[in-house]
């Protein structure tokens, strides 16, 4: 009988945790452009899906609980956030004036990128700042996530596991499917396409968030 409850449950927070993450935002924007590069495309994946369950654990075991954020750390929090976003759009428009393609070189050891290469402590400390650093992912993963599994009692565990479910398997997806594009896409035009994307992206939801502060 417990299973036959826990079953809906978990596919709910899994249904939900999707719905909010497959929206192309800052950090799914960060994971195709680390796919596409074929730049420790695996390693970013596994922090940002570490990085969801944390922030799922969190809203369902503490925020929920506590009734949310305070305005001033949720203050702070967009602040932070706004200004990260600004500066990563800055760079984006800045590689949109001037695109360089990401030539791939095959050796003997694989294919690898030819444009400069992040290091390992490069690649983690940008997936998490796209996931700690980015308000809408505490909104969608702490807050509303958190705020939602309080609807199912003492079946709160489970909904929340759902959801981190939900995460890991977007994130898996989202990281095969970029780095089987990354092996067919070397366009000077895809890049730029790209990077101005992103760039009014990372702007458009700067300005939002600031503007939500008044």
């Amino acid at each position: 009988m417990a299973m036959t409850l826990a079953y809906p449950t978990f596919t709910a927070g899994m249904v939900l945790s999707m719905s909010l993450i497959m929206a192309i935002g800052p950090q799914n924007a960060h994971v195709l452009r680390m796919g596409l590069q074929r730049q420790h495309v695996w390693l970013t994946v596994a922090v940002c899906m570490v990085s969801d369950m944390v922030l799922i654990g969190l809203g369902v075991f503490g925020l929920a609980q506590l009734g949310g954020l305070s305005d001033k750390l949720m203050g702070a929090l967009v602040g932070a956030g706004s200004l990260f976003l600004a500066v990563y759009g800055w760079k984006a428009f800045r590689r949109f004036l001037h695109p360089q393609p990401v030539a791939v070189a095959v050796g003997t050891d694989g294919a690898r990128p030819a444009a400069p290469a992040m290091t390992r402590r490069q690649a983690v400390g940008a997936a998490l700042a796209f996931s700690w650093l980015n308000p809408h992912a505490w909104l969608d993963t702490a807050v509303l996530i958190g705020s939602a599994s309080l609807a199912y009692g003492a079946g709160a565990g489970v909904f929340g596991m759902g959801a981190a479910a939900g995460s890991v398997l977007w994130f898996a997806v989202l990281g095969l499917a970029t780095f089987w594009l990354g092996r067919r896409l070397d366009s000077l035009h895809v890049w730029r396409a790209l990077d101005g994307m992103v760039a009014l992206m990372m702007w458009g939801t700067a300005g939002w968030l600031v503007l939500s502060l008044f």
